[in-house]
């Protein structure tokens, strides 16, 4: 931490990174939120990236300590040196980019992970900033500091990320009855699970840490995912790509340049940069909230799941079929999701479209996969529809495909799809929107797909 090693013990398996920080007097991170919105404790951990390393901005609140073990930490306090402020923290106080100061730390840590970003080229990129808030000063300063800074300095931070980043190793922790166990296979993280059938599967921690925090749940056994090598691979062959259940959704980016653009348009969707450095599309989908990002569209796409389980057991199942009722899910006691598999061709028009109250990092009151291929002469060969927010569950809507199968791909199809999901979605009402305005985007999402297909939106 900070360039020194830190040992410590006695402390509880669900105590945070930012907890432990503050107590040894490091209090440039902060609680903001407790729930990675605000950004306000956000530190960088030195993550791998080829041959070398990267920093990558992540929320202290929602790492529970022993999921750092090994691990490289830097926090705002590692910056100024010998009394010389760093190039990022002389940029926010030259724009003016400090107020009160409360979440100031925070922008200073993104800003430092982005401006030591190894592939960037040209200025920072403001949206680097996405996970982190200011209520007082305003974002034109800040985003000016952003804009300001050139490439790293020379140094030690620079010198750091020719050399690999450190291994995620396994560990058993224990303490005050409660246990954190971070297995190195899949064949010993069913073992685990086995032995300790009560225990928690976590992976980035961004659901399981909010739980933590601001309900108090309290688990007698944690088992951790991060070290599990093949749960964080990544392929792409001529049938199709794979995507380990346990990879950070930042990381699918930078390994797939080729997807598809609806893929590139849908990932910086979830959540914000700092959540993004944690969260596992494994992890969407195996909440099952019925509101997350990642079914819809890979319900689009004909997306399975592979699942393994006690004794050699290995299945294939549908992303439609893997959700059963409200956060449940088809996995078995002792199951684990381990890959998400998206065949190809993909389909020649897709689309995904998030409705919520703010464009980015924000949750959503509708999402809706859409795909669709027609034939020379414009009629339906294949069609999918997936919606998020309006049932208990991510919904594919198959009377709707089956409804304009065959026909013309035109404003009467577009009303036979609608006339399906008003008889077929079933919102609920909650503070994100009514069920009646559910519906209604829903069925103008629709007519939205028609109409960027036939070009109205060129």
């Amino acid at each position: 931490m900070n360039g020194r090693t830190i040992a410590t013990q006695a402390v509880p398996t669900q105590t945070t990174l930012l907890d432990f920080l503050r107590a040894q007097g490091l209090t440039g991170a902060k609680e903001g939120c407790a729930e990675g919105e605000c950004g306000a404790c956000t530190v960088v951990v030195v993550a791998g990236r080829g041959q070398g390393s990267a920093y990558r901005a992540v929320n202290s609140c929602l790492m529970f300590l022993p999921m750092v073990d090994g691990q490289e930490i830097y926090t705002v306090e590692s910056l100024a040196s010998n009394g010389e402020l760093a190039p990022v923290q002389k940029a926010m106080a030259a724009a003016g980019g400090s107020q009160c100061g409360y979440c100031t730390p925070g922008f200073v840590m993104s800003l430092f992970a982005e401006q030591y970003r190894p592939d960037r080229a040209g200025p920072c990129d403001p949206h680097a900033l996405g996970g982190n808030l200011c209520r007082c000063t305003g974002y034109r300063p800040i985003r000016d500091a952003a804009l300001s800074l050139g490439p790293p300095p020379p140094g030690p931070f620079l010198d750091r990320l020719a050399h690999p980043a450190p291994g995620v190793g396994p560990l058993k922790y224990q303490c005050d009855g409660a246990s954190f166990f971070r297995p190195s296979s899949i064949d010993e993280c069913l073992e685990a699970m086995g032995r300790n059938p009560e225990a928690r599967l976590i992976s980035g921690g961004t659901d399981l840490g909010v739980e933590s925090n601001l309900r108090g749940r309290r688990w007698p056994a944690l088992i951790s995912l991060e070290g599990v090598a093949e749960l964080r691979e990544f392929s792409e062959t001529s049938v199709g790509v794979t995507i380990g259940a346990g990879l950070p959704l930042s990381e699918i980016a930078a390994l797939w340049p080729t997807a598809p653009a609806v893929v590139r348009e849908w990932l910086p969707l979830f959540a914000s940069p700092t959540l993004r450095n944690r969260a596992t599309l494994g992890g969407n989908l195996a909440t099952a909230s019925p509101i997350g990002d990642g079914a819809p569209l890979l319900i689009a796409f004909d997306a399975t799941l592979h699942i393994a389980g006690p004794a050699g057991m290995r299945r294939t199942v549908p992303v439609a079929s893997f959700f059963q009722d409200y956060r449940r899910t088809l996995l078995a006691p002792g199951e684990l999701l381990t890959a998400v598999e998206i065949p190809k061709p993909w389909p020649s028009c897709m689309r995904f479209y998030k409705v919520a109250k703010r464009r980015m990092d924000d949750i959503s009151t509708v999402a809706a996969g859409m795909a669709i291929e027609l034939d020379e002469s414009g009629c339906v060969l294949r069609s999918r529809f997936a919606f998020g927010g309006v049932a208990a569950i991510p919904l594919r809507v198959v009377e709707a495909e089956e409804a304009i199968l065959g026909q013309p791909w035109n404003h009467a199809a577009v009303a036979r799809v609608q006339a399906v999901l008003e008889n077929t979605l079933k919102p609920l009402s909650d503070h994100r929107g009514s069920a009646e305005y559910r519906l209604a985007v829903a069925s103008s999402l629709v007519e939205k797909f028609w109409w960027e297909k036939s070009g109205g939106a060129a």
